[in-house]
């Protein structure tokens, strides 16, 4: 189960990174930003299981600056439609 999530976190935070890349993606969209922080939110989960201080560290860190990155999409004012 453990590998499921750690594979799930690592999936949500590289496809948008990729998609970034390859110009299919904005890092200031919703979906970036929520990939992002899920998936960091998982494997930030599986750091604290399996007690990887460095992993850990990594991780909360991806997660705290990835609730920054959505705060900011989500505050960001909409254009009428």
């Amino acid at each position: 189960m453990i590998q499921l999530i750690s594979v799930a976190g690592a999936l949500l935070i590289l496809l948008p990174f990729a998609g970034s890349q390859l110009g299919r993606m904005s890092t200031q969209s919703l979906a970036y930003q929520l990939m992002n922080l899920v998936g960091a939110a998982f494997l930030t989960l599986v750091a604290a299981i399996e007690v990887q201080y460095g992993f850990f560290i990594l991780e909360g860190t991806w997660t705290i600056v990835s609730v920054i990155g959505l705060w900011k999409v989500l505050s960001r004012p909409q254009l009428p439609t």
